[in-house]
């Protein structure tokens, strides 16, 4: 289009000069950072690969961009040498250069024609445009604003390439090791849980990598608030979450590898447990009867029988061992230790509640005896109200079936006859009676 006059006022040649000087240096640094752009590992890959999803249209778009920067630089460059070279036409340009080199380096001189495929992938040009008008300053503004969006994109898809395949292939070949040894011992789909997680790990880790091969941009996380070129992370959760679920796989097989290694002697101490279980709930049942015929009027808990369940649990526990099924005998065996020990517990706690009468017992015989010592201590041993409250409470305890709620009471009763007569009242200057039975004085009560 025609130009009637310069934007602004005529620049003079030492305004040019330090304008062409600028140009320059911008010049060399975008061709610089263009040709590393041409040159990214992530550029080639994304020139090379069979794209899919966000990263397809992405590509798409900055591909175009890519070309048009070529064509905006190839324009810049042109614009550049031209106004180079009227600078160049003599020592002291004239006005005539000058208006045109002002004209040249601030107007909208620069004219950049694109193709119609990068006019059609690139939102860079207007629609229905094949051209437009810039000036230098703002073809550069333009060029930083495709370069930096092309290479945000480049970068992301080389950072989620660079980390993510490597890493997936890492965890493939221990999935495969992990594969190997769940195998030899049992672990398979459809037998054993862990083998079953084998396998949709396994096809979780296949459907990834092709994702991640063909669609990197699906797998980045932009950084909040950032606008440098490639701000953000890999998204790697779903690699995570399967990593953790592969671990866990891993200690299951472990926790069987374990129980293969030292079956026989869980097997025997769980033996032993439950034997000694059944010793104790039959030294219950004994001492119930026990009790019933000694003591009277009370209420002695029914004794369970022996667990035939755990006992038919242990006996598949050990034909599991014998076929080598350790996926199988892994879990059974955990879950009766844990109720071996439960069982040992409650027969034990069956025993002292079936006893307690019998401890009840005993208790208050030691109680009679030992008052019955400290009377004779203080020579009332022959005291026949003593002896006939003594000979009573043991006729009671020694009988059988002892009332204990009777012999208790008799029990009660010799205590307060023997307190009695051992703590007779002197009076004591100031105070009030005291007691000074076994060499000490005390303080009696009313």
């Amino acid at each position: 289009m025609g130009v009637t006059g310069p934007p602004g006022p005529v620049m003079d040649r030492d305004e040019v000069d330090r304008a062409l000087a600028r140009l320059g240096a911008e010049h060399e640094a975008i061709e610089t950072s263009l040709l590393a752009l041409q040159d990214h590992a992530g550029r080639r890959l994304l020139e090379g690969a069979e794209l899919t999803g966000t990263t397809k249209e992405r590509w798409t778009a900055a591909d175009a961009s890519i070309t048009l920067l070529w064509a905006y630089f190839d324009a810049y460059t042109d614009a550049l040498r031209s106004a180079r070279d009227i600078r160049s036409r003599r020592r002291w340009s004239s006005r005539d250069d000058l208006v045109e080199l002002t004209e040249l380096l601030r107007g909208e001189s620069v004219t950049v024609a694109g193709s119609a495929t990068a006019t059609a992938n690139a939102p860079t040009l207007s629609a229905g445009k094949l051209s437009e008008q810039f000036s230098l300053a703002a073809l550069v503004e333009r060029m930083n604003e495709l370069y930096a969006s092309s290479l945000d994109m480049v970068v992301a898809a080389d950072a989620v390439w660079s980390a993510l395949p490597a890493r997936i292939d890492l965890l493939a070949a221990e999935l495969q090791r992990t594969r190997q040894l769940a195998h030899s011992v049992g672990v398979r789909p459809g037998e054993h849980p862990a083998g079953d997680d084998l396998e949709r790990i396994t096809r979780t880790l296949t459907a990834l990598r092709e994702r991640v091969v063909s669609d990197p941009l699906a797998f980045w996380t932009p950084a909040q608030g950032s606008s440098a070129p490639g701000g953000g992370r890999p998204d790697t959760a779903t690699y995570d979450r399967e990593a953790r679920a592969l671990e866990d796989v891993r200690r299951e097989i472990d926790a069987v590898l374990t129980v293969r290694q030292d079956a026989e002697a869980r097997l025997v101490k769980l033996r032993d447990v439950l034997s000694r279980a059944d010793r104790t709930l039959a030294e219950a049942r004994s001492a119930r009867g026990e009790v019933l015929a000694k003591i009277a009027a009370s209420e002695v808990p029914v004794v369970s029988g022996p667990p035939t369940a755990l006992q038919e649990q242990l006996a598949t526990a050990a034909e599991y061992r014998r076929h080598a099924q350790w996926h199988r005998l892994s879990p059974l065996l955990e879950s009766l230790e844990e109720r071996a020990e439960d069982e040992l517990l409650r027969a034990r706690e069956s025993l002292t509640a079936v006893t307690a009468p019998l401890a009840v017992r005993a208790e208050l015989r030691g109680r009679l005896d030992a008052y019955k010592a400290k009377v004779a201590r203080h020579g009332l041993a022959e005291d026949p109200f003593l002896v006939e409250r003594y000979d009573a409470a043991r006729r009671m305890l020694w009988s059988a079936p002892c009332d204990l709620r009777v012999a208790g009471e008799a029990v009660l009763r010799y205590q307060r006859a023997a307190a009695d007569l051992l703590s007779p009242r002197v009076p004591e200057q100031g105070g009030g009676p005291v007691d000074r039975i076994d060499g000490a004085d005390r303080r009696g009560e009313s």
